[in-house]
């Protein structure tokens, strides 16, 4: 029987959390067991304890407390840890916003398992209903068919990541499996467990944000296929655990792209991103994005100089 570790990261969202947690219990296992390991990053609303409440008497459920904010990616990485203690085959990573389909992860684990060079897959991602970036773009019919992500592209002259099919209604134009992807979104991974011995767990560097591009592009390096499953959808939530722009975003992604483009780009776009990142720190009018190019250069990585 397949055994599937869940990770679900929380930090003072334990509505959503739970929302999350309760469409899981509800898929269809055919072929798989699953324990959903829930991991409370250092929340102050008392979120542990609500957890307590609600699971503490469910056997599929595991609480499990960080006691400090370590990050999207530290308090992922603590909960694969704790996983990897139960010898899973497989690790799924899913935001704690999010509804699932019902056979969603038994499509992404027929994926998965129908070819030993494949180690990592993602489902397609729609936004939920009303959380869409364009809500008057929309007709009534087209509300949960909205597509937020069918795989990620990278613009390699920039580091600029992007979502295929992002705004598109879903006509069945994303319908196919596609291993043509730069990465898939750490909203929701399907991770062969024997893939973090190979290349080890996300990047702590990052803290937050550009995470997922980096691990799928070290999995593709290390000789692993990774795959969009369009029979496998769920529904996201979009930044219900952030709120999209602000300083926050200007600090990591700045610095975080740094990290990245460095590690992956071609020598003429790091000769560009070396420019434009000087270019932004004496002329660019927002704090954070000058603080977190100035930290990438100065070495202060993972939480960095963000207070949080």
């Amino acid at each position: 029987m397949t055994q599937v570790a869940i990770i679900i990261l929380n930090w003072n969202q334990s509505k959503l959390t739970i929302d999350t947690i309760k469409s899981i219990l509800s898929i269809k296992t055919d072929g798989f067991k699953y324990t959903i390991f829930v991991v409370d990053n250092g929340s102050a609303d008392g979120s542990f304890s609500i957890f307590k409440k609600y699971f503490s008497k469910h056997k599929s459920v595991v609480l499990l407390e960080t006691n400090s904010n370590l990050g999207y990616v530290g308090g992922n990485n603590f909960g694969i840890k704790e996983a990897q203690k139960t010898s899973p085959d497989y690790v799924l990573v899913v935001n704690n916003d999010v509804i699932v389909d019902k056979f969603f992860l038994k499509e992404l684990l027929i994926v998965a398992a129908s070819d030993k060079s494949i180690g990592l897959v993602g489902p397609k991602i729609y936004f939920a209903p009303n959380h869409e970036y364009h809500h008057n773009r929309y007709s009534k019919t087209d509300i949960g068919k909205v597509i937020w992500s069918a795989g990620g592209d990278m613009d390699w002259n920039n580091i600029f990541g992007s979502n295929r099919g992002i705004d598109q209604v879903d006509h069945h134009q994303f319908d196919f499996i596609n291993f043509n992807l730069d990465f898939l979104s750490g909203c929701c991974l399907l991770i062969k467990t024997e893939i973090f011995s190979k290349i080890g767990l996300f990047d702590e560097k990052y803290f937050m944000y550009l995470e997922d591009a980096d691990f799928s592009q070290k999995v593709k390096k290390s000789g692993y296929k990774i795959a969009y499953v369009p029979k496998s959808y769920i529904w996201h939530i979009n930044s219900g655990s952030s709120t999209v722009g602000g300083n926050l975003h200007d600090y990591f992604l700045s610095r975080n792209r740094l990290i990245y483009g460095f590690r992956y780009a071609s020598i003429k776009t790091k000769l560009a991103l070396l420019k434009e990142s000087f270019i932004r720190i004496m002329s660019s009018p927002f704090k954070w994005q000058k603080k977190g190019i100035l930290d990438y250069y100065f070495g202060r990585m993972g939480k960095g100089s963000y207070p949080l």
